[in-house]
């Protein structure tokens, strides 16, 4: 089994990173049809030659990739689709879900015959355009070294962390990473501006040493600047993701301390109705 651009993909979720993921396939000369809750999301995208995807239809392509906004969203549409899978099928979720979720879903999949590969990205909006994602798979290795060339448009790197819910697992490190960081970031970024310091010198000043990252390079010029279009993170995407690190925590009887503290820090900010903001917003919580 090696699925190729002869391979009939059918794409669930045309967000942020469900748009530009399914741009770069049809650029690459994949056949893509494309599915949103919010029919207008897949105008674009049908606009450069993809097909609108009718659920009903879902039996009719081998790879069904997803890229929805969290477990509800991936539970309630793989109900939806449930009816009409086929032994032989591959659901590649490159949402980023709860371990438990995963689990089930894989398991509700495998009643099915269809194998469950979750495959959530790092890299953000920037990593999808340009086809420079990391990828962390959980799941059967031979499905996911069939899914290589799919892989190869969209990622840089694809590594395999083990069985299902494992890519999971990894994502949610990731994000737990992320997400703390980006609170420790806000507040340097403040406290540098109350010490007088001009914060537009922040990135490249610190660039390369041991406090530099890709999220400091992204969010500290951003915060410095009150600059919040166009949104790269949504706070409560990463508030979410925080969440399912905690709770995984929680289930393995792990206390994670760091990541409670900037998971009530983003709870907050979302409470305050930043929800949809840009994560760089977070500037605004330490300075209110």
């Amino acid at each position: 089994m090696l699925f190729n651009r002869e391979s009939k993909i059918a794409f669930l979720g045309m967000g942020l990173m469900g748009s530009r993921m399914a741009t770069r396939l049809l650029q690459a000369g994949f056949q893509v049809a494309v599915w949103n809750r919010t029919t207008t999301a897949c105008d674009p995208l049908i606009a450069m030659g993809a097909l609108a995807l009718s659920l009903e239809q879902i039996s009719d392509y081998p790879v069904i990739l997803t890229c929805l906004a969290d477990d509800q969203a991936m539970a309630a549409v793989f109900a939806q689709i449930a009816p009409f899978l086929v032994a032989g099928q591959v659901i590649v979720d490159f949402s980023s879900l709860s371990v438990a979720q995963t689990l089930l879903l894989a398991e509700q999949a495998q009643t099915k015959q269809v194998n469950w590969i979750d495959s959530p990205v790092s890299g953000g909006t920037a990593g999808a355009e340009q086809g420079n994602l990391v990828i962390f798979a959980g799941g059967n290795r031979a499905v996911i070294d069939a899914l290589s060339l799919i892989y190869k448009v969209l990622s840089q790197r694809v590594t395999r962390m083990g069985n299902n819910g494992t890519g999971q697992a990894t994502k949610i490190c990731n994000q737990l990473i992320v997400a703390a960081n980006s609170t420790l970031i806000a507040e340097a970024v403040a406290l540098a501006e109350h010490a007088g310091v001009d914060t537009r010198l922040l990135a490249p000043a610190l660039a390369d040493g041991f406090a530099d990252s890709k999220p400091f390079q992204i969010l500290a010029p951003r915060m410095a600047t009150q600059t919040f279009e166009p949104v790269q993170w949504k706070v409560q995407t990463l508030s979410k993701d925080l969440n399912n690190a905690v709770q995984l925590a929680r289930s393995l009887e792990l206390d994670i301390p760091v990541a409670q503290q900037a998971l009530s820090q983003l709870k907050a900010h979302q409470d305050q109705g930043f929800a949809e903001a840009d994560l760089a917003s977070l500037i605004q919580q330490i300075n209110h």
